[in-house]
């Protein structure tokens, strides 16, 4: 037996115990197969793991991927929780691939570089699994905007056959859920989308100037990066179709959108940000959860667009940008698709103070309070 130390979780690799030449044990050694009681994790030769339930006996094989993506300095290793529950509640139909493209300090080379890589991993995942139909992302955090353009680079319109009109697909798959948790999707500059700042001018203002810390990424998130070549912020430029990139037509092919977002006590993002809402449209929450089986989740909205506002105003915000001209623009263009919201609130738990991490459970000994969280995700799911 055999232990694989990179991917951190105890799987026993299975040998034949027959010999071969050099050639035939080097793709053998590509081709390992790992096995936890019956969850399976199978990898390739770049370490990425796909996730799925091993059966005694022949079955059919899983027919959806599940792409769950990382965020800010994060890794693979932050979804092993979700992905095993999510596997428990549907075996027989999903093959659960934690992206390991984007991690550690590389999340700091920009939403566009990893968008494309993380592009180029799905191709791979789905290379390695012919019976695949089906498609979805789990985002958590700058993951949910990596995910955003990753889905534009794997966007196609199939020919359509006689009068039927062309299907939209990603990376040749139906795709079925969008989902993102504790997502800056309009960015994290000014107007209190980081918390931490508690909507301090002055604050806001140096963390912009100071976004270089976190490379390209940092830019992207404060919608900094405009001046360097001229161009919109690509925040800005991610909520509407470019030439080579269909941003809102990959989005809105999906059948689900949904958003989960904290409340309070996200130091990090929002809660206007990561609900894709107003700050005006903000719900007012009911006092205890609103389903005693989730009880961290406080409010959970319908799919809905945006209410009609007025055309993009050209103002100018205290601190001499025009910043809320872009973020109502976000807004605007993202709303005009259907958002399910799900607002989640860990209150009166000690937890609360890691908001950010505990709606993913990114470790369960110190996030287990977000378990109902996942546990709403999996139970609302379509597999």
């Amino acid at each position: 037996m055999e232990v694989e130390e990179d991917s951190k979780i105890p799987r026993i690799v299975k040998e034949d115990g027959h010999g071969g030449s050099d050639l035939t044990k080097k793709k053998k050694k590509k081709e390992k197969k790992y096995w936890m009681g019956c969850l399976r994790a199978e990898s390739d030769e770049s370490g990425n793991v796909d996730l799925s339930v091993e059966f005694p006996g022949e079955r059919a094989e899983p027919t959806h991927l599940v792409v769950m993506v990382n965020g800010l300095i994060g890794s693979a290793q932050n979804w092993r929780f979700a992905a095993k529950q999510m596997l428990k509640k549907y075996p027989q139909d999903l093959i659960v691939h934690c992206s390991r493209r984007n991690h550690s300090t590389q999340t700091f080379d920009g939403v566009d570089v990893m968008g494309q890589r993380l592009a180029e991993e799905v191709r791979t995942v789905i290379k390695r699994h012919p019976s695949l139909q089906k498609i979805s992302f789990v985002g958590h955090s700058l993951g949910g905007l990596i995910a955003r353009y990753a889905v534009a680079c794997l966007y196609e319109q199939e020919s359509p056959q006689n009068s039927e009109e062309p299907k939209e697909r990603i990376a040749g798959l139906e795709p079925v859920c969008f989902i993102t948790s504790a997502t800056p999707h309009l960015g994290s500059r000014g107007h209190k989308q980081v918390p931490l700042f508690s909507g301090s001018h002055t604050l806001e203002k140096l963390a912009t100037r100071m976004s270089w810390c976190l490379g390209k990424t940092g830019k992207h998130l404060f919608l900094a990066d405009g001046d360097d070549d001229g161009k919109p912020p690509l925040l800005l430029r991610m909520v509407s179709d470019r030439r080579n990139l269909k941003f809102i037509s990959a989005l809105r092919c999906f059948k689900r959108r949904i958003a989960y977002a904290n409340t309070t006590f996200d130091h990090l993002v929002g809660w206007s940000t990561s609900s894709i809402r107003r700050r005006s449209e903000l719900p007012k929450l009911q006092r205890g959860p609103f389903n005693e089986k989730y009880p961290h989740i406080v409010n959970v909205e319908g799919p809905s667009t945006s209410s009609n506002h007025e055309e993009v105003r050209s103002v100018t915000d205290s601190n001499g940008s025009k910043n809320f001209d872009m973020e109502e623009e976000m807004i605007r263009e993202l709303t005009k698709m259907s958002w399910e919201r799900v607002d989640v609130s860990f209150r009166g738990t000690v937890q609360r103070f890691l908001a950010h991490n505990t709606i993913q459970v990114k470790t369960k000994l110190i996030n287990s309070a977000g378990a109902d969280v996942i546990q709403h995700m999996i139970d609302n799911f379509e597999p």
